[in-house]
């Protein structure tokens, strides 16, 4: 990704319990993605929401709940998410996928970090 360019986010809002292959969907997600070289991925752990269940999932002290929300955030070229969509038809069961149009305006990383 360059500088001030229409990219696309796709937001995926999974459960912290939901897996794929034995391992953590999340962590499949975002080794996929990385995989498929996008620009990068980021994963959210929610304190309280709720689905298509209805059911309220909160990190409360007394009532701690073991499936919280799990968002995870990629921002690439439309063409980049594209490829991950097969994957993540195939692995989630559960859960929301959303895209939108997004307007990045810088994206970076120190290249002198990258050789440490």
């Amino acid at each position: 990704m360059h500088s001030r360019e229409t990219d696309v986010l796709l937001r995926i809002i999974i459960g912290e319990n939901d897996r794929y292959k034995g391992k953590p969907l999340h962590e499949a997600i975002v080794l996929k993605a990385r995989e498929l070289d996008l620009a990068g991925a980021t994963v959210l752990r929610g304190i309280m929401g709720f689905g298509a269940d209805s059911r309220i999932k909160s990190a409360r002290v007394l009532g701690v709940s073991t499936d919280l929300p799990i968002v995870i955030e990629i921002v690439d070229r439309p063409e980049n998410v594209e490829r991950l969509m097969p994957f993540l038809d195939e692995a989630i069961v559960e859960g929301l996928v959303t895209s939108e149009t997004v307007s990045v305006v810088k994206y970076r990383h120190d290249v002198a970090d990258a050789k440490r």
